[in-house]
């Protein structure tokens, strides 16, 4: 698992930073990303993938202990597709 020190780490070295300025940068990313969701808006990263806002509808289902009919309330969420240049990356 890679986390946001990890991110921000390889990003440090990489770019000649501290490690401190790169977690600030790594952490306005996803905050961005995170903002465009909320405002139900698509963020397409060149090259990696787009992240947007899939809305899903009521519809019902079974509860599987009782068997019951159940509600299953609409919501919404993150999805990301990956860019067609990570997909390949992927196969290799």
């Amino acid at each position: 698992m890679t986390t946001i020190n990890d991110i921000a780490a390889k990003i440090a070295e990489e770019q000649g930073l501290t490690k401190a300025q790169a977690k600030l940068a790594v952490e306005a990313v996803f905050k961005t990303v995170a903002s465009a969701a909320i405002a139900d808006e698509e963020t397409s990263i060149a090259g990696f993938g787009k992240f947007k806002v899939k809305e899903t509808p009521e519809r019902e289902g079974r509860n599987p202990a009782t068997g019951a009919t159940v509600t299953i309330a609409a919501s919404k969420k993150l999805t990301f597709t990956p860019a067609k240049a990570l997909k390949e990356a992927l196969k290799a």
